[in-house]
């Protein structure tokens, strides 16, 4: 209004309204790119609609990372992408001490189990190989800034996969038939003597939390340490909703899609899986009724989160972009374009650590790969143990190297 009051007044009325006209078009166009944009909210965010307006900071990539590798809960497909993350980002891993390819499980963590912690004092970027979880341990090693994040897994399932893997180490398992013998009569077989040797029988995610995985089912407790456990964790993931779980874990970082790209690892033949019966199963709700109620607990708060931040709509829609995006690679690195027995696989440096009764699945690569995408097909299959030998010889080069052997082509420098 103010230009248009100050325009010339010989020019024609016609000539006033237009630029009225014009300006209001202006104006009202001005007005509907600022409202699409403030809604066009990213996903990611957690703000609110006023915060999301007053601080359109972007999303960076989260770095210092501290995964609790809980036991048969497909910890081994993740911690084979945040080794594949420490690479691509350059970042310092804090890796077990020596031979060891373990931070002292089954004992809670202490700080020399990191390989030069002592020496160096440093904290690292990430944290990931099995431990004992002990909180004040654990951030002495880690900076302030660090997301802690682990997984839970339906204690039904985990218990069975527990049964076969740990087999001939569990006493309570070895000393009966098969699962459903030991769940008709667990204390027939389950004795306290053979404590340190029984962590996989009851409630072992219980006791990868840190806690007494023989303690008693009291309500109060209970409660105490799930909101212990809600305050030192960031987030819990699903694995019975492995690819939900990863695309929370994309975004709640701010990562890429292909940073939670995965193949599945240290799975198992169908051929080994027993059968429960129904009774079984919900005998394992009050055997391991402490990981039966920490599970159900966040696996609400799983889908909380998931509403809250992506929304399911969203959430099918990346689901499935990670799934074809996972099979594009699997026809790219993959000769048989799924995974294989241990006795088909050719190369035998992939060849995963067998235990119990287990079949431990491993893949086979196609032979007519060029070195840069061989490389990198080979950090999608290769086992745990062989990564963190080639990791720990990386970052500790002065050290005798762990006795597991990795891909040749691994030595030579990378592109």
């Amino acid at each position: 209004v103010w230009w248009t009051s100050n325009l010339p007044k010989s020019l024609p009325m016609s000539w006033h309204i237009k630029s009225l006209l014009f300006i209001n078009l202006f104006l009202g166009l001005v007005f509907l790119m600022g409202f699409f944009h403030a809604n066009n909210r990213n996903p990611l965010s957690w703000k609110s609609d006023t915060e999301q307006l007053a601080s359109p900071t972007p999303c960076h990539a989260k770095t210092n990372i501290m995964f609790l590798k809980t036991h048969k809960t497909a910890s081994s497909t993740i911690l084979n992408i945040l080794f594949r993350f420490t690479e691509k980002y350059s970042l310092t891993i804090a890796l077990p001490a020596g031979q060891l390819f373990h931070l002292g499980y089954p004992e809670r963590f202490v700080t020399n189990f990191v390989e030069n912690f002592q020496t160096h004092r440093q904290n690292y970027n990430i944290m990931c190989n099995h431990l004992r979880f002990n909180p004040s341990e654990v951030h002495k090693v880690m900076a302030k800034n660090t997301f802690y994040f682990s997984i839970l897994r339906n204690p039904i399932a985990l218990l069975e996969s527990s049964y076969v893997y740990y087999k001939n180490v569990a006493p309570a398992f070895s000393r009966s038939k098969d699962v459903n013998e030991y769940l008709a009569s667990p204390l027939k077989y389950y004795r306290k003597e053979d404590y340190w040797k029984n962590i996989y029988a009851k409630n072992n995610m219980w006791f990868d939390f840190g806690y007494d995985n023989n303690a008693e089912d009291n309500e109060n407790y209970i409660q105490a340490i799930l909101e212990e456990t809600e305050e030192n964790f960031d987030l819990i993931l699903i694995a019975d909703y492995f690819d939900e779980s990863m695309i929370l874990l994309k975004h709640t970082l701010c990562w890429d899609l292909d940073d939670v790209i995965y193949f599945k690892l240290n799975s198992r033949s169908n051929e080994t899986v027993q059968a429960l019966t129904p009774e079984s199963k919900e005998r394992i709700k009050t055997w391991c009724s402490l990981d039966w109620k920490l599970y159900l607990h966040f696996n609400q708060s799983f889908w909380r989160r998931i509403e809250e931040t992506i929304g399911l709509e969203e959430l099918e829609k990346e689901v499935n972009d990670l799934r074809v995006r996972q099979k594009d690679l699997m026809e790219t690195c993959l000769l048989d374009q799924e995974a294989v027995v241990r006795t088909h696989i050719k190369d035998k440096v992939l060849l995963p650590f067998q235990s119990g009764s287990a079949d431990i699945l491993g893949y086979n690569l196609r032979p007519d790969l060029d070195n840069e995408t061989l490389r990198n097909c080979q950090k999608m299959v290769i086992p745990e143990l062989q990564y963190t030998s080639y990791l720990y010889a990386h970052q500790h080069p002065d050290k005798k190297r762990k006795a597991m052997a990795f891909p040749t082509l691994w030595s030579s420098p990378q592109k």
